[in-house]
This record gives structure tokens, sequence and C-alpha cells, in this order.
């Protein structure tokens, strides 16, 4: 049995075509430097507009899906809800009602 390995689907075209114009830009961006600023110093340039363009594209990809509770370098903070009363809390039990069982909320 012949199983296409290449057939995208449209939300797997979306995410390639996504990642090659991030690809072309970056390599756009640290021509555009090395041919501007000379060696030594478009080196450290470069990383830098690359690791800060790596962290604009993750977090605009994060607000997109709709995380708004993501930063840069993960959660920010995760809320409990007590599953016998409902009180948020962040804590190993409930204040309220004194309860152990928990669920994981935004």
């Amino acid at each position: 049995m012949y199983i296409n390995c290449l057939a995208l689907s449209g939300d797997n075209k979306q995410f390639l075509s996504q990642q090659l114009l991030w690809i072309g830009i970056s390599l756009g961006i640290s021509l555009a430097i090395s041919f501007l600023i000379p060696f030594p110093y478009s080196l450290p340039i470069i990383i830098a507009v690359f690791i800060l363009l790596s962290f604009y594209v993750r977090k605009r990809t994060l607000r997109r899906m709709g995380m708004s509770g993501a930063s840069m370098f993960g959660y920010n903070s995760l809320s409990y809800y007590c599953m016998n009363c409902g009180t948020k809390h962040n804590q190993a039990s409930c204040p309220k009602c004194g309860s152990k069982m928990k669920r994981v909320g935004s």
C-alpha cells in the first residue's frame, strides 16, 4: 500500500508556508545586515535579530492560538479551581472547603 508522505492538508500547508515566510524574512534581514555592517560587528547583531525575531514569532503564534496566559518563557500563572465548591486558588487544598481535588483553569 502506497502512502503519500508529501500530501499536505490545509493546516499543514499553512504551517509550512508560515515557516518558509519567516525563514525568508530572517534570511533577508541577515543578508541586509551583513551587507551594511562589516563582519566582526554584524555577526552578533544578526544573532540578536534572529533571537528577537524568534521570540516575536512564538509570541504571535501563542496569541493566535488563544493562549493569553503564556509569555515568552512559559506560563505566567496557572489558576486552580476547587472541584467541590469552585473556589479559585493556588494552594494544595481549597482554603474555603479544604478539599484537595482541583482542576486547572485559565
